[in-house]
């Protein structure tokens, strides 16, 4: 589906130039592909099937995303275990809600949820004490939750949507909000964008990642001022960034406490998939450039292999961005995509090396990483380097179940003139 993108909504992607902006290269327009697949590598990536498509968002959280639009949590308080911080006008009801819900009772838990939810919003701010807001928001994201369980994604909707707004006009007077209840907001305006992409509300699902991402430069990052004019991102942007490039990419990032980096990163992600999906390609871009920079901070700082490979994820995803931006794949472009791709299979290799413990998100990436590779050696005309990465690429998506990945990766060898054989037998 082709969408039309609000220009006055591409603020946050434009900020996001500049960050991901190599030292002295001016930012040019980058001429975009229309979503129609112009190429065979497109065409073939299983990552590009898994990835690019927004309607998708919500399934690939779980899984063939490799957590590239990571999941927030809501970090709702333990309301059964600390019920006397609620006032006790709610506190009757949020037990009601609570203990039909733990007994699959969710007509009845909607019903408690939704008087406390309402008086709630009747009662003094003050009555809930300390982080108000993460309480009040943390009743209605319950009973979002079991509208949701119910099968009412519609009026679970409503109801998130009802809840952000009253943290957006509360956001907007200064300093009301503490950094965990700025956080929630962020996570709830990222949650409405996933059901909004299910809802089939593209409109509205842009307008809530771009809400996400840009309370995410207003309120999480610690930035100096960046510039407002919009810009694109140009071919040498796209090019691998040494460690000297990365440490100017987030030299003024600093997260802050109550922030991990897939809080900040996830929004980052989500909103480059819609751009991309939209062909807005030169907005996608520095997206998916910081939030590689999230994940993969430069040393002293550290990342968890899962970030790290979600990171790697991310790379591909750019590498195929980079081929998709061109109508013509010319040997520098190629190059360019080829050194991302091989970039984000090296992560994951290492990632997979040095873990004393599978890791599930790294053994997807790792699967897909081959495949990216093997499709740019292709590209390149080396046919037996593919063949040996798309056949790397069938043998582990077997191992771990990946099953586009399987298919794109028989097709690419059948292609290729490889017969494949079937997978061995479990059985004794």
């Amino acid at each position: 589906m082709n969408r039309k993108l609000s220009l006055n909504r591409l603020g946050a992607a434009s900020r996001l130039c500049s960050l991901s902006r190599r030292p002295q290269t001016p930012c040019q327009v980058l001429r975009t592909a229309p979503r129609i697949q112009t190429n065979s590598y497109s065409q073939q990536s299983p990552q590009a099937e898994t990835l690019a498509p927004h309607r998708r968002i919500p399934s690939l959280l779980t899984l063939l995303l490799l957590a590239g639009v990571g999941v927030i949590a809501y970090g709702i308080y333990d309301i059964y275990g600390m019920m006397t911080l609620w006032p006790p006008e709610v506190r009757t009801d949020l037990r009601g809600g609570l203990k039909a819900k733990n007994k699959g009772d969710l007509k009845l838990s909607e019903q408690y949820l939704r008087r406390a939810w309402e008086t709630s919003k009747t009662l003094p701010i003050e009555l809930f004490k300390k982080e108000p807001y993460l309480k009040t928001s943390g009743i209605a994201v319950l009973l979002a939750s079991v509208l949701e369980a119910e099968g009412k994604p519609e009026k679970a909707y409503d109801v998130y949507l009802d809840a952000l707004t009253r943290l957006q006009q509360v956001g907007t007077k200064d300093q009301l909000l503490s950094g965990p209840e700025k956080l929630r907001a962020i996570a709830i305006s990222y949650k409405l964008a996933e059901m909004a992409g299910d809802l089939e509300r593209p409109e509205e699902e842009e307008r809530h990642l771009v809400w996400a991402v840009e309370a995410i430069l207003r309120s999480v990052l610690r930035m100096g001022e960046q510039t407002m004019q919009l810009e694109h991102v140009s071919e040498a942007d796209t090019a691998v960034p040494s460690d000297t490039d990365t440490r100017t990419m987030i030299s003024e990032l600093t997260l802050p406490d109550w922030a991990t980096k897939t809080d900040v990163a996830a929004p980052l992600e989500a909103l480059g998939a819609v751009y991309a999906q939209a062909g807005r390609l030169d907005y996608a871009m520095p997206l998916y450039l910081q939030a590689i920079s999230i994940l993969m901070p430069p040393a002293p700082q550290q990342s968890s292999d899962e970030d790290r490979c979600r990171g790697a994820q991310l790379m591909s995803n750019l590498s195929e961005l980079i081929i998709r931006s061109q109508p013509k794949v010319t040997d520098e472009i190629l190059h360019q995509a080829e050194a991302w791709a091989t970039k984000g299979l090296e992560i994951t290799m290492h990632a997979k090396e040095t873990a004393s413990t599978p890791n599930p998100t790294c053994e997807l990436a790792f699967a897909v990483a081959l495949f990216n590779v093997a499709a740019m050696r292709r590209m390149a005309g080396d046919k037996e380097e593919a063949k040996k990465l798309f056949s790397l690429s069938l043998k582990q998506s077997r191992a771990v179940g990946l099953q586009s990945g399987i298919q794109h990766a028989e097709d690419a060898l059948r292609q290729l003139g490889v017969s494949v054989d079937p997978p061995p037998s479990s059985k004794p």
